[in-house]
């Protein structure tokens, strides 16, 4: 799992070796090479697929397990749109869960030994934010016109701060789509990181069972860091899009 070597009476560890984005076929990488992001993106797109189609296609009242997992974790974020957004962001449901289950399975399946967490870069992780956020800003304006501006006014402090407040907000509302993404892939990496390092040091004799022991600790944290990721950027993208349906409250 860890590209260590030895070298020296030392080890040399690469736990960012891990995170190279390698075409499948030929040398090169072009705009539609197939890469080993290609292949895992599209493995979690089939996962989702397998989950929510194949998985209920024989619903019954006693549910199967497959449909189980997947009524609960429709009900779960759909719970979580409706008590953040209110009902009027529920007709935004659909874009929301497919984004949860995408991150949810891209986390999950990066877990996997010899595979890619395609989560882990920012390429993959920003065109999500960033698309959250001009659907957001569309759906502010079409709905509220130049009214969704008062987001940005904070009618609720001093007049002589409210210049000041406005400008405040404006940068972070504008940053939101960089610490959107920047939150997921950092975590992702960092945990992923982490793991390796320990995988290396699990070729050392003497400190192999130390590795071996830490890594099944950090494992399983990180099986509970894609769970919590999913749902922290699914969350704040119910904020968001709170604020651009209700920019007064």
């Amino acid at each position: 799992m860890a590209d260590a070597e030895t070298s020296g009476g030392g080890i040399k560890i690469d736990p960012m070796s891990q995170f190279q984005v390698q075409p499948l076929f030929g040398d090169s990488i072009s705009v539609f090479t197939i890469s080993n992001v290609t292949l895992w993106m599209a493995l979690a797109v089939l996962s989702v697929i397998a989950l929510m189609v194949l998985g209920t296609r024989g619903r019954a009242i006693i549910p199967s397990r497959s449909q189980s997992v997947a009524e609960l974790t429709y009900g779960f974020v759909y719970k979580m749109v409706e008590d953040v957004t209110g009902k009027d962001g529920l007709k935004f449901f659909p874009y929301i869960f497919t984004l949860f289950l995408f991150i949810l399975f891209a986390n999950v399946l990066g877990l996997i030994p010899m595979s890619f967490t395609t989560t882990s870069h920012i390429a993959v992780t920003a065109v999500m934010g960033f698309g959250v956020f001009f659907v957001v800003t569309i759906v502010g304006f079409v709905k509220n016109g130049s009214g969704f501006l008062s987001l940005f006014w904070v009618s609720s402090a001093p007049l002589a701060l409210r210049p000041v407040l406005a400008v405040i907000e404006l940068i972070s509302y504008f940053v939101r789509p960089v610490s959107h993404s920047v939150r997921l892939a950092g975590a992702i990496m960092a945990g992923h990181a982490v793991m390796k390092v320990f995988a290396g040091f699990a070729a050392i004799g003497l400190v192999a069972p130390l590795a071996i022991g830490g890594m099944v600790a950090i494992y399983g944290l990180e099986l509970l860091v894609a769970f919590i990721q999913a749902y922290v950027f699914t969350i704040l993208t119910c904020v968001y899009l709170k604020d651009a349906l209700h920019p007064h409250h």
